[in-house]
């Protein structure tokens, strides 16, 4: 370290060295370094092998919680961080040269007992209990306990999407969002229902699905204490109180309470099919027509009759089916009374009265 004067000082604080040669990442180069200097990155001196020193790399994600009370300033350099990530640094880990092994743990949370490689990491954590939230974005207000869920925020406000799909050239602002975005391509479904064995391609579906069987209603309605299984149902509902409208499709007038049901709503204006067949090509507007026309190839009929164990490719049909079973005949015809368990039925039945007519 050096004084005001220029005179070194010894310092037995730990110098900082990366783990791995990266000979294409062009941490020596001096735009790169002019960019973050001013941001606190390069002011360390870490040893070459010939004896001489050079600036030494602090992580970007280590930086803001060395001191406690760092400014975010660094995050809200837009050069500092495209550079940070053209780089690489995102995945490159830093140690303490000389110091911990890679897989050792030291830093312990008093409060849990979680363990972390990084005193920073650690620092971080911390925040969960105390509910501190020492990173606020300077655009909204909005504070936030880490400084990568800060950082992800701010792609809210300047619209980066740097994850794109190599498939549909899908862009997303999340590595997550990508990463769930991906299993509408491959199909997979990781997360099972215990109780009756539907898959899911996302957590949250499953954690949404599994109150059909635990009866649970977490949204409560303030206005009539009316409660819901989903949030969709909720804000639904909430119309019959406010008479807002939520999100409304230019082309027709017709509302919606989501913004993602809004989109697949206005692929019919559009004309836009997304989601492509493998086996024959054939295009559909929404994911959930896809995999139902992908059973037509598989052979696959997940909805099976409890009484006579029929199976089925989709569940509409299982409905019509279980009528015969419960001897439920909802389609009446207007002419003569005669009740029908299928619509087609009473579409075949309706024709004998229009020849009777002259």
């Amino acid at each position: 370290l050096e004084s005001g004067d220029g005179t070194q000082i010894p310092s037995n604080e730990p110098q900082w060295g990366i783990t791995r040669n990266l000979p294409s990442s062009g941490l020596e180069s001096s735009s790169f370094q002019d960019d973050c200097k001013g941001q606190g990155l390069f002011d360390r001196q870490a040893g070459n092998p010939d004896g001489t020193s050079r600036p030494g790399l602090k992580s970007h994600e280590e930086m803001p919680t060395l001191n406690r009370q760092a400014s975010l300033s660094f995050y809200q350099t837009k050069s500092c961080r495209s550079n940070k990530r053209k780089k690489g640094l995102w995945q490159e880990e830093l140690h303490i040269n000389g110091g911990i092994p890679t897989n050792e743990k030291p830093y312990k949370c008093r409060e849990c007992g979680k363990a972390f490689k990084y005193g920073s990491r650690l620092v971080q954590h911390e925040n969960i209990h105390s509910g501190r939230k020492p990173y606020e974005c300077k655009e909204c207000g909005k504070a936030f306990n880490s400084a990568s869920n800060f950082i992800q925020h701010q792609r809210v406000h300047t619209g980066e999407r740097p994850y794109e799909c190599k498939d549909c050239a899908k862009a997303f602002s999340r590595s997550s969002q990508l990463i769930e975005h991906r299993r509408i391509h491959t199909g997979e479904k990781p997360y099972q229902c215990t109780d009756c064995g539907k898959a899911f391609n996302r957590i949250s579906h499953l954690k949404v699905h599994h109150r059909i069987h635990t009866g649970e209603k977490p949204y409560v309605c303030k206005q009539c204490a009316k409660a819901f299984s989903h949030r969709a149902q909720l804000l639904q509902h909430q119309t019959v109180h406010t008479g807002k409208k939520l999100f409304e499709c230019k082309d027709c007038g017709k509302t919606f309470n989501q913004g993602s049901t809004l989109s697949r709503h206005q692929r019919i204006h559009s004309g836009e099919k997304p989601y492509e067949c493998q086996a024959c090509g054939k295009t559909f507007r929404v994911n959930s027509q896809l995999k139902q026309h992908q059973r037509i190839h598989t052979g696959e009929r997940p909805y099976q009759c409890k009484v006579c164990s029929r199976a089925f490719q989709r569940i509409s049909h299982l409905t019509v089916h279980s009528k015969i079973h419960s001897g439920e005949r909802p389609r009446a015809c207007k002419v003569c009374g005669k009740a029908f368990s299928h619509g087609s039925q009473l579409s075949q039945h309706q024709v004998s009265h229009s020849k009777e007519r002259p």
